[in-house]
């Protein structure tokens, strides 16, 4: 596999400042099971918003765009999906569902692979998952006035099976010759990517996977924090990353640093959420102000009062009000219109 031989892996260089984000990982996944022990009762509020937000964001990477009350019925299993957007979502809350619940019975394989692909497409008409592409595929970037280009061309349609089966045993061996996962899984979603294994539906297949071989390598975060809407938040790093690290995969000469800078960046930045969001939720008295200024801080761009509630269940659309204005007294944010449209945005001195 391209990324995943011995010989690359050994030129693989990691400098310090990256060995120290290694580290502080290291320190975050030892932090996550206290957590677990002394919180159980209270994460379950955080995992239920977690699979909400990467139903959500996962597919509206992809251009799948469904309403969060939708979504969230869909999760909970209240209604049954109406239009391709929807069942779209339905299969990836299965097969989301699947790796939450029962990713300790799964083994990184070509038949889990196949298995999650065919959850992902069952409740389309007329589609049918699980089958490695029959036409060839290119990674293509369509501009708002029409023209595009092709950012990378996947291996053939007769190459794939082998190149899979070689993924899956790199994977294997990397793995039992005691490589550090967290080098070896950003490798992995990102040969899997080149790859291109299937017609559609290749992003979300790589976001399941990387949850999936997270959770194997001991790392949960993404049980409580959605991983999917953290990529989506960075979207452009997410797509330029890949792109600079692809060039040269074919031949073997690809430089897999910005996408792996960027992958732990993002673990990183889910690790200090999670302890960030169960702070809130573990406290007492101001926990909800507490909360409501922590979603604030986390928005990139304008925002509505939505979507802080969407962030922050339980909490009414008055003390989001009453928290915003008192935000926008201080100087932390401003407003940047009025009515049901208003949207907010932070200062740039407060981040």
């Amino acid at each position: 596999m391209n990324s995943l031989t011995s010989q690359f892996l050994d030129n693989i260089n990691i400098d310090s400042k990256l060995a120290a984000n290694l580290r502080l990982l290291g320190e975050y996944k030892g932090r996550q099971f206290l957590y677990q022990k002394q919180s159980p009762e209270s994460l379950d509020t955080l995992r239920k918003l977690a699979i909400i937000e990467s139903a959500e964001s996962s597919n509206r990477i992809e251009g799948i765009y469904v309403k969060r009350d939708r979504i969230k019925a869909i999760i909970d299993r209240n209604t049954s999906p109406v239009g391709r957007s929807e069942q779209e979502v339905t299969g990836y809350r299965d097969a989301l569902a699947l790796i939450h619940e029962k990713w300790q019975d799964l083994p990184f394989n070509i038949h889990v692979i196949k298995q999650l692909h065919t959850m992902m497409y069952r409740y389309i008409p007329g589609e049918h998952g699980g089958d490695w592409k029959r036409t060839q595929n290119e990674i293509i970037e369509r501009y708002p006035d029409g023209t595009e280009r092709i950012r990378f061309k996947p291996v053939s349609v007769s190459s794939t099976p082998g190149f899979m089966k070689g993924l899956v045993e790199g994977y294997r061996t990397s793995i039992n010759e005691g490589r550090d996962p967290l080098l070896i899984i950003p490798l992995t979603i990102l040969d899997f990517l080149c790859i291109h294994t299937f017609l559609d539906g290749n992003g979300r297949m790589a976001r399941l996977l990387t949850l999936h071989l997270l959770y194997k390598a001991g790392y949960e975060v993404g049980r409580y924090i959605s991983l999917e809407r953290i990529f989506e938040d960075t979207k452009e790093s997410y797509y330029d990353t890949l792109e600079r690290s692809s060039s040269g995969w074919h031949e073997g000469e690809h430089d897999v640093m910005p996408w792996l800078t960027y992958f732990w960046g993002v673990l990183i930045r889910s690790f200090r959420d999670f302890e960030e969001r169960v702070g809130v939720v573990t406290t007492g008295r101001g926990a909800k102000t507490e909360q409501i200024e922590l979603a604030v801080k986390r928005k990139l761009g304008p925002f509505s009062i939505s979507d802080i509630e969407n962030e922050c269940p339980g909490i009414s659309r008055d003390m989001i009000r009453r928290i915003l204005r008192r935000m926008r007294d201080e100087g932390l944010i401003r407003s940047t219109g009025t009515g049901r449209g208003a949207k907010w945005i932070k200062m740039n001195e407060w981040i």
